[in-house]
């Protein structure tokens, strides 16, 4: 056993890196726990700069080679893990760096622009719906959550990894979609257009926002039409994330029927 102490440097700095965003933009580095996570990171391309894992807790193995792999106490483990039920694994990882220039889009693409999102849940719900429908790219735009916080890897299932996803502000991506001719939509519930009567055979983004404030006036005075989940209830929205996967398989289901 390679790590035993819980005031161990190494377990430290990991729980520095779990709980600080600004050490792991500091450092370039962040945390991927779980074997399906860590699985999806590895097929992406990905190169840890360590593993560690507590052979008591591990009942699956990762399919590594060529890093080290350091083996810790289930005590330690259960410290520097981020999961009520740890699978034994977790990694240190470079963070992934793309950008717009690294986005390749389909004849019919769809793109999910993810404004302001507060909750690492609902993105990581929101990347599971990408990865699911096979959309294009998600533009994460002045994001309040980091998009490498253990929570949203967690809650993307590490889709976060198999999904193309940028992070840039507002101004920037809806000029790269004007430079790329995309129909943008605006999910609001103050639209008078059902998001199921929209032709959703043509190049497009979808654009959402916070469940308490809704897409800024930016998003909401540059789409190109507005359309509304209809709401017979007595709220007046859906969760962010259920919507995005309502309105991106309307996408899925036109262009299948087509």
């Amino acid at each position: 056993m390679d790590i035993v102490s819980l005031q161990n440097p190494k377990v430290k700095y990991i729980v520095k890196l779990r709980e600080d965003k600004r050490q792991r933009q500091r450092d370039g580095l962040i945390l991927v726990e779980g074997v399906d996570e860590l699985t999806l990171a590895l097929e992406s391309g990905l190169r840890p700069q360590s593993l560690l894992t507590a052979p008591e807790l591990a009942s699956r193995s990762v399919d590594i080679s060529n890093a080290e792999v350091t083996t810790v106490s289930r005590a330690v483990f259960e410290k520097i893990s981020y999961r009520d039920n740890p699978d034994g694994w977790l990694g240190i990882f470079p963070a992934p760096k793309t950008s717009l220039d690294d986005l390749t889009l389909s004849a019919a693409a769809l793109v999910i622009v993810a404004e302001s999102l507060e909750k690492p849940g609902n993105l990581g719900a929101i990347l599971r719906t990408a990865d699911a429908a096979k959309v294009d790219a998600v533009i994460v735009c002045d994001p309040r959550v980091d998009l490498w916080n253990p929570n949203v890897i967690r809650a993307s299932r590490g889709t976060v990894f198999a999904v193309p996803t940028v992070e840039v502000d507002s101004p920037t991506a809806l000029a790269w979609l004007r430079s790329r001719k995309m129909r943008i939509l605006a999910a609001t519930p103050s639209a008078e257009i059902l998001y199921t009567d929209v032709n959703m055979n043509e190049p497009s983004a979808v654009a959402v926002g916070t469940e308490d404030e809704g897409l800024t006036d930016f998003w909401m005075q540059n789409a190109d039409i507005q359309v509304k989940i209809p709401m017979l209830g007595k709220v007046n929205s859906l969760n962010v994330s259920i919507a995005t996967a309502l309105i991106t398989y309307e996408f899925v289901r036109q262009r299948d029927s087509k």
